[in-house]
């Protein structure tokens, strides 16, 4: 594993106040180029023993490895706050972290559950079981968050998402996202299957999830419905509406709780 990882840090203080960022590159054989994401360590990673849960967090459409780094600066604390390693992957700009039945080029379920994961647990002092792993992202991340969590059960123990686009199957014409589906009209299985809301059914109550949207945020509604189908279910959730829109503003707030979410599962769980 080691060859198809290679590190580079792009910050590195003398007077260390938070931890060290690293930009690194992992190496993807289904994808067949290098794909970067941002690695945040505790400023006591270098100097403790403990093995350390590990939180990946995702970025929206259009956006990119280093967005939640650029935006909400305030994650380097955080993982020295809740001393834990932090993954911001890079998922493409319209990628929605999903395999695409279409397009070789773009299996990010793939890359991101066999290849990164597996070079992070190899490069970095991690808790190697799902009770050390969380993932959560915003809008198009909160999508790949829980689809890939609901997925891939085995990998994370704790999901969130806030302001997810759950149910993609209401905007199949925006985003471009028929470049990884098809047209709706045509491929109509491959948007049902991708689709978040639908995957619920591989839920048994095990995976800690907790999730979010602003009143005024267009995925209100189809947040609302995965809401109301999981309490249907009886799967135990935490569902938060708080006022706000789908901007950075509000990310910036969410991630707040988010993050007390997980850090109550990491020690639950230990």
């Amino acid at each position: 594993m080691r060859q198809l990882f290679l590190l580079f840090i792009i910050c590195i203080s003398s007077n260390v106040v938070f931890g060290q960022i690293d930009t690194i590159e992992v190496y993807s054989k289904v994808m067949g180029r290098s794909i970067p994401s941002l690695v945040i360590t505790p400023k006591d990673y270098d100097v403790e023993n403990d093995k350390l849960p590990v939180l990946y967090l995702l970025h929206g459409a259009g956006g990119y490895f280093s967005n939640w780094l650029f935006r909400v600066p305030e994650i380097e604390q955080y993982a020295d706050d809740y001393n834990l390693i932090i993954v911001c992957p890079d998922g493409d700009k319209a990628s929605w972290y999903i395999d695409s039945p279409i397009d070789s080029s773009s299996q990010y379920e793939s890359y991101i559950t066999k290849e990164l994961v597996p070079a992070i647990d190899q490069n970095y002092r991690t808790i190697r079981q799902r009770r050390g792993r969380a993932i959560t992202g915003l809008s198009m991340g909160g999508h790949g968050a829980f689809y890939l969590a609901f997925r891939n059960q085995d990998i994370w123990g704790a999901a969130g998402s806030m302001s997810g686009g759950v149910d993609i199957i209401p905007f199949a014409e925006e985003w471009n996202m028929d470049e990884i589906l098809g047209s709706y009209p045509e491929h109509k299985k491959n948007w049902q299957n991708n689709s978040v809301i639908n995957l619920t059914h591989l839920l048994d109550g095990e995976l800690r999830l907790i999730f979010d949207c602003g009143t005024e945020d267009f995925f209100a509604e189809v947040n609302e419905a995965l809401h109301q189908k999981l309490i249907n279910a009886e799967v135990p959730h935490e569902y938060t509406i708080r006022p706000g829109n789908h901007n950075w503003d509000y990310w910036r707030n969410s991630i707040k709780y988010h993050l007390v979410f997980f850090d109550t599962f990491f020690h639950s769980s230990n």
